[in-house]
């Protein structure tokens, strides 16, 4: 039987779930009809992790600026430095810079006003020198700098200096719960390889894989209903996850499956309904991640959601060696892949309410390991697309690019963040809605900075 609407289709799947389920999700039903076309309040953030921790000095380059020009940071980069010809050019304000040359689309952008460059970005306890760092009082540096797992705890909890059971994406969440009051799906989605910063105290992610190829379309999820040729065997499973033996491990254990394949359920039919026509490029894993995004952002008002975070993972850049080539490919791939969800945003009418931005644990050092590769540093730079960016522009403070210069923590170009996860990370937040008074309990030492706004959304 052909399904004539998505609503109808909704309430059919609803029907179809288990009987605890159903009753928790068809109370909220006639709550979500009253959001349902609040297009305009409908805000969503995007992470994109890039994991290994990116090479930022070969993703934008200064080429004639009012600190540097070419010249120094070919000195640092000796083996690794690409050709100035090859660069992308673009202005911050009378200052030249260089994109990576795989990265036409984002220049693209950024040109248009779509993107914005965040410079020196890192994890920060409290705004450093270098002589301070090198004064070996640990407690004003982060915990197991350079350590990849560390760090990416770090980055996703926002958290320097200590142990988190929950992440800032999801404290965003939380804070902004209300605005879900009629969800009948989660506000966190990962689709791949989310940690820390999708679970907060009232918020946990629902796992929305993506197809293999962006060319297959739509994702489909496991649920119970799915088990083919055995519908025996489901039945039996429902029963066994309705079956109340008294231990409240398994419970809980049983509830969080019922729950997960009730969500399924509902999200499965939905996606096959997205009318999506933007084309994303194949075999690019990142752009079968966004494309998944972008279906699913389709049916939010459905899914009875006004806010809505999203968590990508992309890598490997841990380029200790091959990072030219290495770069070449990744590179292009987010390139192409965040150009096709812009446009997927734009096709839905939502360019507006989605912001998009990179992260990853660390940078590397500006002097090379071997011939062509870099070690784990600290600061890095990223991107920041959407249509309410303020882009065509530079936020924060473009690091000096000397070894042993002012900005280097050591003598290899290990640079010290002059912007930190919090500030980037409260900005972010604050226009999806959290309010100033309560950015502390997201951040815990947004209190060390001297600003909490770094500007780059209207």
């Amino acid at each position: 039987m052909l399904i004539r609407s998505r609503r109808e289709f909704l309430r059919d799947t609803l029907r179809s779930v288990s009987a605890l389920g159903a009753m928790s999700v068809l109370a909220k039903f006639g709550e979500m009809n009253a959001l349902a076309d609040a297009q305009s309040g409908y805000q969503a953030l995007v992470c994109i992790y890039l994991a290994g921790g990116n090479d930022g000095h070969n993703m934008v380059i200064p080429i004639s600026t009012a600190q540097q020009n070419f010249s120094v940071y070919q000195k640092g980069r000796k083996a690794l430095a690409l050709s100035q010809g090859t660069l992308l050019p673009v202005l911050n304000g009378s200052d030249t810079y260089g994109l990576h040359p795989a990265m036409k689309e984002i220049q693209g952008l950024y040109n248009q006003g779509s993107a914005a460059v965040l410079a020196n970005v890192g994890n920060l306890v409290t705004p450093i020198t270098r002589a301070a760092y090198q004064s070996n009082n640990r407690s004003i540096v982060p915990s197991a700098l350079f350590s990849h797992s560390d760090q990416s705890s770090q980055w996703q909890t926002a958290i320097p200096n200590g142990i988190a059971s929950s992440g800032w994406g999801s404290r965003v969440a939380d804070q902004v719960e209300s605005q879900n009051s009629a969800a009948i799906f989660p506000p966190i989605s990962s689709m791949s390889g989310c940690g820390l910063f999708c679970n907060g105290q009232h918020t946990y992610p629902a796992t929305v894989p993506p197809p293999y190829s962006s060319s297959q379309g739509a994702t489909g999820m496991a649920t119970l209903n799915g088990i083919r040729n055995a519908p025996s065997t489901a039945a039996g499973m429902q029963q066994l996850l309705s079956f109340d033996n008294g231990l409240q491990l398994v419970q809980a254990g049983n509830g969080v499956l019922s729950r997960g394949n009730n969500y399924a359920n509902t999200l499965t039919g939905l996606l096959q309904t997205s009318t999506l026509t933007t084309t994303f490029p194949a075999k690019n894993y990142l752009a079968a991640q966004l494309q998944t995004v972008a279906n699913v952002m389709s049916v939010h008002s459905e899914l009875g959601l006004s806010r809505q975070i999203f968590f990508c993972e992309f890598g490997s850049f841990d380029t200790h060696g091959q990072q030219r080539e290495t770069q070449q490919t990744l590179l292009q791939q987010l390139s192409q892949a965040v150009a096709a969800f812009y446009a997927a945003t734009q096709e839905m009418g939502i360019a507006q309410n989605v912001t998009t931005f990179t992260a990853s644990e660390f940078g590397r050092t500006l002097n090379p390991s071997g011939t062509d590769g870099s070690d784990h540093a600290w600061g890095s730079h990223h991107f920041v697309i959407g249509g309410g960016v303020q882009g065509g522009k530079f936020y924060g403070q473009f690091p000096l690019l000397a070894l042993g210069g002012s900005d280097d923590a050591n003598t290899r170009g290990t640079l010290i963040p002059t912007t930190a996860i919090s500030q980037y990370g409260a900005t972010l937040a604050q226009w999806f809605g959290v309010s100033a008074a309560n950015l502390p309990s997201v951040f815990p030492n947004i209190a060390n900075f001297g600003s909490s706004n770094l500007g780059f959304l209207g």
